[in-house]
């Protein structure tokens, strides 16, 4: 299969409109109408629709439109230099991190990540567990099957026998049970195997996919949804199809098959930078032994016969037996310019936790001194209690991983003590 597939990066939040231009590439009528129905009426929260083209939300990852990819970065500064190797390094590994993605693959696949989209990379990931699969052998299992046959094989079906054996008394239309490798299981691997073979246009993963197509065996066609996923229960023997059912489950059901003109097919796989940014933090913060950590702990704060409200900060920790409340937020701002609901959100935190301290943290494109981590007038102002304050914490993204936790962990830390913040 030729590498004949177009390539259009954007980072989140941005827009694309019709017949302009975006790395060479026209963002044609055939990708407006694609992308126009895949919203569809009930919409997906991936991008809005506009005047003559989208607009990108919250979300990052890739949207391959027939052989188009369209693959929407995060981007924490306001530089408007469009680095988006960087960025897509950034994204690959945090999503390794939050462990979206295996550590085995990293060895491989990190070494073409400039050249190919996440989306290839969940591709890879699956090629190796289900070659790995194959190599370990296939399991059978027992089904229930109804044929006609010339021989009495199982139990006769009466009435079909009847109807459909009528003249030809030779067959014997029967039940019985066969032992094979024809499953759910089996039947999910090799339509994804399907899938990749119209949507990869990778020259490195081609080769491998065909030889997946041949050597597994053919299944009947199902229709997939998320019901039949839940149907699936592991146990002792067949607990190696787990990561791959996975992964299967990711790409069929983000699925969407051009019904119309049958050639722009589109496939997402897109992520909520806000949750990744979350659990991103919450993972560094792990890090340190200290910390106790509570991930989204929720609280009611208003019950009605009708309904319920509830309180669910993103990251409850205690140190040193008090507790402090962080709320993640992946937004570029200024660092005065704190907006007044989260302020507030964060004021009522302080009695339903009774919290310590609460604090905002922020991705930036630099470093804030511990003298401007805080917003200016950092505390709320309370005749009855004047030492409620609420920290805004930036912390520089870096592309060096491992310093990026642990200067979110020293961050915090600093914030903590009222201490200077010591990057090394």
């Amino acid at each position: 299969m030729n590498n004949c597939r177009k390539h259009i990066c954007i980072f989140e939040h941005n827009t694309l409109k019709l017949n302009e231009k975006y790395n060479d590439v026209i963002f044609d009528e055939n990708l407006l109408s694609a992308l126009q129905n895949y919203h569809g009426d009930k919409g997906v929260p991936y991008f809005n629709l506009i005047n003559r083209g989208v607009k990108f939300n919250e979300y990052v990852g890739v949207i391959q439109i027939g052989k188009t990819i369209i693959e929407v970065l995060p981007k924490a500064d306001k530089n408007t230099k469009n680095d988006y190797d960087r960025w897509k390094n950034i994204l690959i590994k945090m999503l390794l991190k939050v462990g979206l993605f295996k550590k085995e693959l990293t060895g491989t696949s990190s070494l073409k990540i400039k050249r190919n989209s996440i989306l290839d990379l969940y591709f890879e990931l699956f090629i190796k567990e289900a070659e790995e699969i194959l190599r370990r052998g296939l399991i059978k299992k027992y089904r229930k099957k109804e044929e006609n046959l010339f021989a009495l094989k199982g139990k006769i079906n009466i009435s079909k026998n009847i109807s459909k054996n009528f003249i030809h008394q030779e067959r014997f239309f029967v039940n019985h049970t066969v032992y094979d490798y024809e499953h759910n299981i089996h039947e999910i691997i090799y339509k994804t195997i399907l899938l990749l073979r119209d949507f990869n246009f990778n020259p490195s993963l081609s080769y491998r996919i065909e030889a997946l197509f041949l050597k597994f065996p053919k299944m009947p066609d199902i229709k997939v949804n998320d019901e039949i996923f839940t149907r699936i229960v592991f146990n002792r023997k067949n607990h190696f199809y787990k990561t791959i059912i996975g992964i299967s489950r990711l790409l069929l059901l983000h699925y969407h098959p051009d019904v119309n003109r049958g050639s722009n097919h589109v496939l997402s796989l897109m992520f909520n930078m806000n949750i990744l940014w979350e659990k991103f933090v919450l993972i560094s913060l792990r890090k340190y032994p200290e910390f106790t950590i509570v991930a989204q702990e929720t609280k009611e704060f208003w019950e009605s016969t009708k309904n319920k409200r509830r309180l669910r900060p993103d990251i409850v920790l205690s140190y040193k037996h008090k507790t402090y409340v962080l709320d993640t937020k992946w937004k570029s701002i200024e660092h005065t310019h704190v907006s007044n609901e989260d302020l507030k959100q964060m004021y009522v935190y302080f009695d339903y936790y009774n919290a310590n301290k609460v604090a905002l943290l922020y991705p930036s494109d630099e470093f804030v001194t511990y003298s401007g981590k805080y917003i200016e007038n950092n505390k709320y102002q309370n005749s009855f209690n004047s030492s409620k304050e609420c920290g805004a914490i930036f912390i520089a993204v870096d592309s060096n991983i491992v310093n990026w936790q642990s200067n979110i962990c020293k961050a915090v830390i600093s914030w903590i003590n009222d201490a200077p913040m010591v990057i090394r």
